[in-house]
């Protein structure tokens, strides 16, 4: 019956380890199904596990509770066997249910099969016993046996069973169990409706888990969590810091759990108001800064845009793991300040803290994001000559963007071609993005090639090709492009820009005119473009990749979606205000020229989240990222 993990009987492989909480919520109520055969005083709990009093079905259970080990286990079993104990329905359930605590699920599935009685709790304990160790085939096979028993389906298996079909992201079998729920009556359930929402929202379905989420009677923390976790995995961290702000405002007090879920959404977000907000709670209830607390607002502060603020974070914390270091290093290096993530490698050695395979990834891509080539080449040799780690894929991946970005493309093609591993997405991603920086259009179709075999429905690469062959002036390549594309139904992602005012948040594509205040946006960013043309701003047009005419193209430019966010930004806040906005794609060269100048002509700081990384303008007339992005 023991199959294992990856046993015919899974439906898809497992990804719980992606998850950051696990439910619990069932193992409570069947300790609470069994607590009437616990010792009753403590003395009792004191005798030695293998004397039980004859005949008592309690003095067997008393034994089992005290219990170390299977081998002890065992020896309780053979007693309470020899005293014809054993076919008492309570004592079983217990030798099941403690077995199975043990992670000795063939002894306690061999006694279950014997068992001339079973009831709820025997199938509870069997089937939560074989989620506990991960073999969900077994669970869900079980819980089938136990529909077809004729017993009633109860509200403490059925937690278990919606568990298997979360870890093994089995969609499909969890609707067919939210049926069974509704067939049982046990919709209005707490723990049956918790469970529901964290199947829903763990694979995916966020929608049904929010519907199951608003009929609920009443909510504990945990299904808050959930629910919060759920948006944010899925693309939609607006929702879960509404609902944090819903649970705070129905009188809900979060607890450490759910502060590192809201941080790990406002992280998605990038939105700094609401990071300070997150901090302030967290100041308030006076919560310490454990490892997983302080990573996650080292994280937060990170993707809000201030990698000062991160440190302030990493520097208050008593203790700090591997995770942390990386996370610290990884926060300066997204802002372009490689020099200060590649000094933290000797601090973190000096503390104890051993590097791992994450802490080269974040070395490797801090120097990429600064340009520091002969120091990424050190670190790629170092960590496997001193600290025995071979380079993975995501190794490979960074020293292809590293060279690639230095223009040094075919040593980063020479480096491919000594890969024993299997190249993937990220690794002809990292070689495409190079391609389009300097124009090497040979190069990028061989890099597309390669990454329309693996993701032939991934619209962003056909457009990065696109853009080459348009920057190199290959318009009838241009067209075969788009072509394929629209003969697969595929359509280019659209760009977005946000933008914080005044604690709000306001978002802008290409010619937008749907803002309320659109005409002073207008006409806000005509005058910042006769300044700037004033300055010596010239629209850079090899940017528009479209075969027209180029005063066409001009004008296409100046209503990209960062300019109309910036222009809002200019009128509706006070002179001295920082701007900070997030774009969902990589910002463009126009873009990128243009912000530098308007930040120094208009003397104002502006902080720029794009795809890839942060660029700090500080009204000096350069970025963070030293024009290398």
């Amino acid at each position: 019956m023991l199959e294992g993990k990856r046993s015919a009987f899974s439906i898809i492989s497992l990804e719980a380890k992606k998850y950051l909480f696990s439910s619990s919520s069932s193992a409570a109520s069947l300790s609470a199904v069994l607590d009437p055969f616990l010792p009753a005083t403590e003395s009792a709990a004191q005798e030695t596990p293998f004397s039980p009093a004859p005949l008592h079905p309690r003095s067997f259970v008393s034994a089992l509770v005290r219990c170390r080990s299977p081998a002890e286990i065992k020896k309780v079993h053979a007693l309470a066997t020899t005293a014809a104990m054993i076919d008492n329905l309570g004592v079983a359930n217990k030798h099941v249910y403690i077995y199975a605590q043990h992670g000795a699920l063939a002894d306690a599935y061999a006694l279950f099969s014997r068992m001339k009685e079973r009831d709820n709790v025997s199938w509870s304990v069997i089937v939560g016993g074989f989620v506990k160790v991960g073999y969900y085939a077994n669970c869900l096979q079980t819980f089938r046996d136990f529909v077809r028993s004729g017993l009633r389906i109860d509200n403490f298996t059925l937690p278990f069973v919606l568990r298997a079909c979360r870890d093994t992201v089995s969609l499909r079998l969890g609707v067919e169990i939210h049926h069974l729920v509704f067939k049982a009556g046990l919709q209005s359930d707490l723990s049956v409706s918790a469970s529901l929402v964290d199947m829903y929202a763990r694979c995916g379905d966020v929608d049904d888990a929010r519907k199951v989420f608003d009929r609920m009677p009443k909510r504990h923390m945990v299904t808050w969590t959930v629910m919060m976790s759920g948006y944010a995995e899925c693309g939609n961290p607006e929702e879960s810091l509404a609902l944090f702000d819903r649970m705070r405002g129905e009188g809900v007090v979060p607890d450490k759990i759910a502060t590192v879920t809201v941080a790990f959404a406002c992280a998605k977000l990038g939105v700094m108001h609401k990071a300070k907000m997150i901090h302030d709670y967290i100041s308030s209830w006076n919560f310490s800064l454990n490892v997983i607390l302080g990573t996650a607002l080292i994280d937060m502060y990170a993707k809000c845009g201030s990698a000062d603020d991160a440190r302030v974070i990493f520097d208050r914390m008593k203790d700090r793991n591997v995770i942390s270091w990386n996370s610290m290093i990884s926060a300066y290096g997204i802002h372009g300040r490689g020099r200060e993530a590649l000094d933290l490698f000797p601090l973190m050695l000096q503390s104890g803290i051993r590097p791992n395979r994450i802490t080269f990834v974040s070395i490797l891509s801090a120097c990429s994001h600064a340009g520091l080539v002969d120091e990424g080449r050190q670190f790629f040799h170092l960590m496997e000559r001193d600290y025995s780690i071979e380079p993975d894929v995501k190794h490979y991946t960074c020293m292809v963007d590293l060279l690639g970005r230095a223009g040094k493309l075919y040593e980063a093609l020479e480096l491919s071609e000594k890969m024993t591993l299997e190249k993937d997405e990220g690794f002809w991603g990292a070689l495409l993005g190079a391609c389009r920086i300097h124009g090497d259009a040979v190069l990028a179709e061989k890099a597309a090639k390669s990454l329309l075999e693996l993701r032939p429905r991934n619209s962003g690469y056909y457009v990065l090709l696109s853009n080459i062959y348009a920057n190199a002036g290959r318009w009838e390549d241009v067209a075969e492009v788009r072509d394929l594309m629209a003969s697969r139904s595929l359509r280019k992602k659209p760009g977005w820009t946000w933008i914080e005012i005044n604690k709000e948040t306001h978002r802008f594509g290409v010619g937008d005119k749907s803002h309320p205040r659109s005409k002073e946006i207008y006409e806000t960013l005509k005058v910042l473009i006769e300044k700037l043309e004033s300055a010596g701003y010239v629209p850079d047009t090899n940017f528009v990749l479209h075969d027209i005419d180029e005063e066409l193209k001009a004008g296409f430019l100046y209503t990209h979606s960062e300019k109309l966010a910036i222009a809002f930004g200019l009128f509706a806040t006070p002179e001295s205000t920082t701007l900070r906005i997030t774009k969902n794609l990589r910002v463009c060269g126009d873009c990128h020229t243009f912000i530098k100048l308007a930040s120094s002509v208009m003397d104002r700081e502006i902080i720029v989240r794009d795809a890839h990384r942060f660029h700090h303008f500080n009204g000096g007339g350069s970025c963070s990222c030293g024009d290398y992005w």
